[in-house]
């Protein structure tokens, strides 16, 4: 059975002059990326049979979107090319003091249709994820994303969603986020959140109130990321800590993808009531299996490369 990625493809271009601004650096290193194009390459590189559906645009940068997602195994059959619109970029260069001057040039990936996205066969897909980044910026894109989650609760496929906020995308409007990504957590059977993201979205300021929120307002299992704590699983209306594996991290770019990726190829061969029915000593397996995902991943700099060194291996 296949999984569906659907989201932002687009090229991060990375300053690599440390320190610098982006008006003052010189030196760009461009990747692919896009949260949802990272998580489709890690089911890939695990060994799961996926689809990446995006826009990008007829150009160099689409064309390397395409060739490197096919490197690793992803069908792109649906990552479509659109004439009149550029591939995405996302700038960005990490200061001095640790924050990041972005600039986030969007193009294609907004494009995505409601109608094109209906035209994909979901007859042989067992889960579909949802990588939220630009899916909630005002566009085609989020009718599609829309129309696709109402098609996946009417076939009654396992629905996966991680929000990815980032503040400089939403700046001040942040509750059409926050109302957006409301209506998922409530529909779907798995989301993953890291803490901030627990907190903006339940208006809590401490985390185990907004666990709490999480758990009286979602019937999903959920997994928070805390960094070297573990993760927290929310499951039943019970929490667990699952472990985290120790590491020297390069960079920790795309670790969240791994860890999504890692819980969705693990859940791939299995039907949505067994996943349901599934006990928690599963989910704490799985959750800890996702864990040397996103382990390995930081061990790499740059989420493509460090993917390249993935496989089912790590499982073991």
């Amino acid at each position: 059975m296949k999984i569906l990625c659907i989201g932002e493809a687009l090229i991060d271009m990375i300053c690599t002059d440390k320190g610098k601004s982006l008006s003052e650096g010189n030196n760009f290193l461009k990747k692919p990326g896009g949260a949802p194009t990272n998580v489709a390459a890690a089911i890939a590189a695990l060994g799961g049979t996926v689809e990446l559906a995006a826009k990008v645009g007829i150009d160099p940068f689409g064309k390397h979107l395409i060739d490197v997602m096919q490197s690793f195994g992803v069908n792109t059959k649906w990552v479509l090319q659109d004439e009149n619109y550029f591939t995405t970029f996302a700038f960005v260069s990490l200061m001095e003091n640790g924050e990041r001057d972005f600039y986030f040039n969007r193009g294609a990936d907004g494009q995505l249709t409601r109608a094109e996205v209906e035209a994909i066969d979901l007859d042989d897909v067992s889960i579909i994820h949802f990588g939220s980044a630009t899916g909630f910026l005002p566009g085609p894109l989020q009718a599609a994303y829309q129309g696709l989650l109402q098609r996946a609760l009417q076939l009654n496929i396992f629905i996966s969603f991680d929000p990815n906020y980032r503040h400089l995308l939403f700046k001040n409007n942040d509750q059409t986020f926050i109302d957006q990504s409301w209506n998922f957590l409530q529909s779907c059977h798995f989301f993953k959140v890291s803490d901030e993201e627990a907190m903006l979205i339940t208006g809590c300021v401490t985390l185990n109130d907004a666990v709490d929120v999480l758990l009286e307002k979602t019937t999903s299992a959920f997994a928070i990321t805390l960094g070297k704590e573990g993760t927290l699983l929310g499951l039943n209306k019970e929490t667990f800590i699952v472990e985290s594996i120790a590491v020297s991290p390069v960079d920790t770019t795309g670790a969240g993808d791994a860890f999504v990726g890692a819980v969705l190829y693990q859940l791939s061969d299995k039907k949505l009531d067994e996943i349901t029915a599934m006990s928690k000593e599963e989910w704490k397996h799985i959750i800890f299996n996702a864990n040397k995902a996103g382990a390995r991943t930081c061990e790499y700099l740059g989420a493509m490369e460090a993917f390249k060194h993935l496989s089912n291996d790590i499982f073991k």
